[in-house]
């Protein structure tokens, strides 16, 4: 979607040495960034590779999965690691990942068809009930495929906080506003299948001025990701716009450097 610029995801393994990602980037550091992969759940390794990755490696953030052996994200064992990452104002993409007890819920069909999707859910409803959102809100928090459910179920959240008391045991969410507005700061990004409905849901929700583009590839193979590109761009666009000015645009205000670019 955006013309210039890439980002490539990467696994991490502390081994130190010149990633693939951060090789591409150096070799075409224009059209190219990268994210480093955390290796989650060990906090401490977690805060070497990060140190590692944006001091010597230049990465443009990090990504981790919606859970890790079953830990989300919110989990207080983490709290370290939020620290650190709201200090930097590192931006963290969100990858979801099977739930625990996949197989009991799953009928036996494939888990990234719907229960990737739960997951992501689950995972931002941890931050905001465990208060992680409001105590670290300089974490640039990315959400893929639209957010889950979340534009759906954030009103539902909402009623179980304010009415029947659901939340951190401290004022943390009370203070941090409604559970639409808290989901509202978080960015989100258009992979699987945005069109027709996804995306007006979405916005609708939260509005347009985090939305960023993503293709899931190379999960979802080449032919699938440029149908989905296809459906952005015959998709009714937005009034005087269009969703790929409006995701490169919101990609520069997240990530600067790619204002040099321009």
């Amino acid at each position: 979607m955006q013309d210039r610029v890439h980002l490539v995801l990467q696994p991490g393994a502390l081994t130190h040495d010149v990633r693939p990602g951060a090789e591409i980037r150096r070799a075409h550091p224009d059209p190219f960034g990268h994210f480093a992969s955390l290796p989650l759940p060990d906090v401490d390794a977690a805060l070497e590779e990060l140190e590692y990755a944006i001091d010597q490696l230049g990465s443009d953030g990090v990504t981790t999965e919606s859970n890790i052996d079953g830990i989300y994200l919110g989990d207080p064992r983490y709290e370290p690691l939020l620290a650190e990452l709201d200090r930097r104002r590192t931006p963290v993409f969100v990858h979801p990942t099977s739930p625990p007890n996949h197989r009991a819920v799953s009928l036996g069909r494939p888990r990234p068809m719907l229960e990737f999707i739960f997951d992501t859910t689950r995972t931002a409803s941890d931050l905001v009930f465990s208060g992680r959102l409001q105590r670290y809100p300089n974490i640039p928090w990315i959400l893929t495929h639209g957010g889950g459910t979340l534009p759906l179920l954030t009103q539902r959240m909402e009623l179980f906080r304010s009415v029947f008391g659901v939340g951190s045991t401290t004022d943390a969410t009370d203070a941090a506003g409604p559970i639409p507005e808290q989901i509202g700061r978080i960015w989100f990004d258009m992979a699987g299948t945005p069109f027709p409905y996804q995306i007006p849901a979405l916005t609708t929700a939260f509005g347009s001025e985090r939305l960023l583009y993503g293709s899931d590839y190379c999960w979802t193979p080449a032919a699938g990701t440029t149908s989905q590109v296809d459906s952005v761009d015959a998709a009714t666009q937005p009034d005087g716009d269009t969703w790929r000015a409006l995701t490169t645009r919101n990609a520069q205000r997240l990530l600067p450097r790619l204002d040099d670019l321009t």
